[in-house]
């Protein structure tokens, strides 16, 4: 195995587990995040190594970013102390965050440009997964940006789709799977709270339905967190006006019109705007709880 030097940005619930994930792999790897403490239990948990970011830029091989957004995402490469600037011709950038297809290839030609490879790479699974290194990566890039990250790729996930040979297709797909994805949980949120109305407790609706054509994945991931009255966040509430306002926009620059995903994106504004947004997603089910005035597990 080729053994690289990878700097993992962003420690949050999907990076901290693809650090670790790449660590477990024996590569020599470094964890980066606004929260010192992330940093410390990285260092101390997962045997992530000791160093400032300035100091090791021009010695790593791949730089795997775990941002929430665009605006994030540029900032770490181009910003101020962007990373870009520091790295050696011929590492690699492995972004992870949902955003535009047309900021990916915006990135992509950015980091071509100073010798850079750079893979479109976001992600799916859940932070379970990602600590696993079983995740789900849609990815689009050259053909030798995917033979640089191979070995990254090959940490993180159980599944790489190659979607195409530059960036762009990777988020393209990502944001087919974020519509479905939200659309899935407030649909979830709808019908479980609709199913107490008529007498149907959450425990029952997850037994029943979890073996019936209406259930998704998302209903059986996110339902059963109703069902216990935990909404400790695993992907919180607040991510979904991002991801859903990202394919909106998308749509719009298609001329698409997505209604479904709209009327989702509501209820996830409203949910957001009545302090919710830090809790787990399945949390959304509290909004059609409140209007229909009925009780969730756990509420008093």
């Amino acid at each position: 195995m080729t053994k690289l030097n990878v700097a993992v940005i962003g420690l949050g619930s999907m990076g901290y587990g693809m650090a670790a994930s790449v660590a477990r792999a024996g590569h020599t790897t470094w964890g980066f995040d606004l929260d010192e403490e992330a940093m410390a239990r990285f260092r101390a948990r997962e045997g992530g190594q000791e160093g400032a970011l300035p100091d090791i830029a021009a010695d790593l091989d791949v730089v795997v970013i775990v941002v929430l957004n665009a605006a994030q995402t540029e900032s770490v490469l181009f910003g101020e102390a962007g990373i870009v600037a520091q790295m050696k011709p011929g590492a690699t950038v492995l972004a992870c965050a949902t955003v535009p297809p047309s900021f990916a290839r915006d990135m992509e030609a950015r980091c071509n440009a100073v010798g850079l490879f750079y893979v479109d790479a976001p992600i799916s699974g859940g932070s379970l997964k990602a600590h696993e290194g079983s995740l789900t990566i849609m990815a689009s890039a050259r053909a030798e940006a995917f033979a640089a990250a191979r070995p990254v790729l090959d940490a993180t996930a159980e599944t790489v789709f190659e979607l195409g040979d530059c960036a762009g297709g990777g988020s393209a797909m990502k944001a087919v799977n974020q519509l479905l994805a939200g659309v899935h949980i407030a649909a979830m949120g709808e019908a479980i709270t609709f199913g107490i109305t008529q007498g149907v407790t959450p425990a029952k609706f997850v037994e029943v339905i979890s073996r019936c054509a209406g259930t998704s994945w998302m209903l059986e991931n996110r339902a059963p967190h109703v069902v216990e009255g935990d909404y400790t966040p695993r992907s919180s509430i607040n991510i979904w006006p991002k991801d859903l306002g990202i394919v909106l926009d998308i749509a719009r620059e298609a001329k698409f019109s997505a209604p479904i995903t709209a009327a989702a994106l509501q209820q996830y504004m409203t949910a957001a705007a009545t302090g919710l947004g830090q809790e787990d997603d399945a949390a959304i089910a509290k909004v059609y709880a409140r209007n229909a005035g009925v009780k969730l597990p756990g509420q008093a």
